[in-house]
C-alpha cells in the first residue's frame, strides 16, 4: 500500500469515526505539517479555502486541532496518540449512548413462551466470534467447541475459554495435531482432542472448497456451526436453540467423535 493509499483510507476510517469528509481531509493534511495555513490545507487537500476554516472549527472543538491566532492564524493537529485516544473515547462514549437507549426500548412480543426451533444466520469474523463468546459465557453445564481453522483460535476467543467457570465441561477439538497443541498452550484447563470432523470435506477436498470454521454446541441446547468462504476469508455461521435431544445427541457425538469415552466427563 502506497502513501496515497494511506491517506485515503486515514480518511475514510476518521469518516466512519464520525468525521464529515472535509473534517477528515484536513486533519489527514495537518497531520503531515508541522503547521499550515487556511491557503496550505486547501491546495494540500483540495478542500475549498471557505470550508476549511468550518471543518478546522470542528476539528478544535473535538479536540483534534489546535489553533494560533496569527496573521495569518497557524493550524496544527494534535499528536497521532492523543487523536487516535480522543477519538477512541468519543466512539466508546456513542456505543454506549446507543446501548442505554436500546436498553429502555419496550420490547414488543406475541411470544407464547411455546419452545421453538429457531435458525439463523450471520456472517463476519467480529460478528460470529461476539456470537460465539456469548454462548460460552452464558453455558452453565458443558461447552464442546470444535476449531477448524487455526487463524479463529484469537486471544479474545482464548480469553472467553479461560474465564469458564471450573464447574463446567470444556472439551475443545481440532482437526489437526499442530492446532491442538496451540490450544492447549492457549487454552490449559480445557479437555482436548483430535476431531474426525475432517471427513465433512471429503477425501479429495481442495483450498478452493468452503473450510470448516468453528462449531460449538453449550448446554446441548444451543448450536453455531461456521464456515470459512475460500475466495473472500469470509467467515458466515448459523446458530439455533430450542432442538429436540435426537439432534443434540446427533451433532455432540459427531463433534465430540475422536475424545475417548474415558476423557469424557459428558457422557
Amino acid at each position: 500500500m502506497d502513501e496515497t493509499d494511506n491517506l485515503e483510507e486515514a480518511i475514510e476510517v476518521l469518516q466512519q469515526l464520525g468525521l464529515k469528509e472535509y473534517e477528515a481531509r484536513c486533519f489527514v493534511g495537518l497531520s503531515r505539517l508541522h503547521t499550515g495555513t487556511a491557503k496550505q490545507l486547501s491546495e494540500m487537500t483540495e478542500v475549498p479555502r471557505t470550508r476549511v476554516y468550518d471543518a478546522i472549527r470542528v476539528l478544535e472543538a473535538q479536540g483534534l486541532v489546535e489553533i494560533q491566532h496569527s496573521s495569518p492564524q497557524q493550524f496544527r493537529a494534535v499528536p497521532i496518540d492523543e487523536a487516535a485516544e480522543t477519538l477512541r473515547n468519543q466512539y466508546e462514549a456513542r456505543v454506549e449512548r446507543l446501548h442505554s437507549a436500546l436498553d429502555t426500548i419496550e420490547i414488543v412480543d406475541g411470544d407464547d413462551g411455546t419452545p421453538v426451533q429457531e435458525v439463523w444466520a450471520m456472517s463476519g469474523h467480529n460478528a460470529i466470534e461476539n456470537r460465539t463468546n456469548q454462548l460460552i459465557e452464558k453455558a452453565t453445564v458443558e461447552i464442546v467447541l470444535v476449531v477448524g481453522d487455526e487463524s479463529l483460535l484469537t486471544e479474545n476467543l482464548a480469553a472467553t475459554l479461560n474465564e469458564v467457570d471450573s464447574e463446567v465441561n470444556l472439551l475443545i477439538g481440532a482437526l489437526t495435531e499442530s492446532l491442538q497443541a496451540q490450544i492447549q498452550t492457549a487454552v490449559p484447563e480445557a479437555t482436548t482432542f483430535i476431531s474426525g470432523l475432517e471427513w465433512l470435506r471429503g477425501e479429495n477436498a481442495t483450498k478452493d472448497e468452503t473450510a470448516i470454521g468453528r462449531l460449538l454446541l453449550t448446554d446441548r441446547s444451543t448450536i453455531l456451526v461456521s464456515s470459512i468462504i475460500p475466495d473472500t476469508e469470509e467467515e458466515r455461521a448459523v446458530f439455533g436453540e430450542g432442538f429436540g435431544n435426537g439432534l443434540i445427541v446427533v451433532a455432540r457425538r459427531l463433534m465430540a467423535h475422536g475424545l475417548l469415552t474415558t476423557r469424557d466427563p459428558g457422557q
